[in-house]
């Protein structure tokens, strides 16, 4: 298939990078690595949307020392990209309406490319209406840039979480975008899929990326470290690890932040206005 044919695919991840790690950016080339390995995708962009402060999870830092750490991190990445708008919001923003948003700001930027025809740039006119409604998830253009997900094996298990995700937003998600998510070991993201009614509905929307080898980093692990002052070199870019003591971020304290406050979609979804 020759370039022009294969369909272009923006990975967008979100998450609290609380810090960002190695592992966060290894999830984006393995995601690459398996969509173009299929002879179908070009993956084009990468995309990392920090949560913001309203999200009110235990030991979150604050968004703008987050977002300024994937930046560092990212500098030197000529496809992966910080996105701020997320962070920068003064309430908590579902996942779904965040992809709603970058998948907008993706068709604008395509209908003002000068090299797309009228007809075409008509039809990502009307795309992009269509996706300012949820209940519209089900359209898709089959000729433009696709937004995927990008996600690990446990946002995946999140989804069946009570009151942790609306049904409607999971619908739209693997649905109207897609999903690709990478697994670990002692997962089993395929039986999750089938025990889900909706994951199996949109099956063939999620690509599962299985990592083979063993990485098991993770945010909460780092933070520990640094807490009891051993060294995170090579578990984080070394800019971040700059950063980090700089400003003398994730203390013991800074763990308790956030401790007695419950988490912004719990708090949302058993709300009165959930009902």
């Amino acid at each position: 298939m020759e370039p022009q044919d294969l369909t272009k695919v923006v990975l967008l991840a979100c998450g609290s990078f609380n810090p960002i790690t190695n592992m966060h950016l290894r999830m984006f080339e393995l995601a690459r690595d398996f969509l173009e390995d299929t002879g179908q995708y070009i993956v084009v962009r990468g995309i990392i949307s920090a949560v913001g402060d309203g999200y009110k999870k235990k030991g979150l830092i604050e968004a703008c020392h987050r977002v300024d750490m994937a930046r560092l991190a990212t500098d030197t990445s000529d496809w992966i990209k910080v996105d701020a708008w997320e962070s920068q919001q003064p309430d908590w923003v579902e996942t779904a309406k965040v992809m709603r948003h970058h998948y907008k700001e993706l068709v604008t930027a395509e209908q003002n490319n000068d090299d797309v025809d009228t007809a075409k740039k008509r039809r990502i006119e009307e795309t992009k209406h269509a996706f300012e409604e949820p209940s519209s998830y089900h359209t898709r253009r089959d000729d433009g840039p696709q937004l995927k997900l990008l996600c690990g094996a446990d946002v995946l298990e999140s989804f069946g979480v009570p009151n942790l995700w609306k049904h409607e937003d999971i619908a739209e998600i693997v649905g109207r975008y897609g999903l690709v998510c990478i697994t670990r070991n002692g997962c089993d993201a395929h039986k999750f899929i089938h025990q889900s009614e909706v994951l199996w509905k949109h099956r063939k929307n999620i690509h599962v990326v299985r990592e083979w080898v063993t990485n098991e980093i993770s945010a909460t692990h780092v933070r520990r470290a640094l807490r009891r002052g051993q060294t995170v070199r090579y578990l984080l870019p070394d800019p971040v690890v700059s950063y980090i003591r700089e400003h003398g971020l994730y203390s013991a304290e800074s763990e308790q932040k956030n401790a007695d406050v419950i988490l912004a979609p719990l708090q949302r979804h058993t709300g009165p206005s959930s009902s």
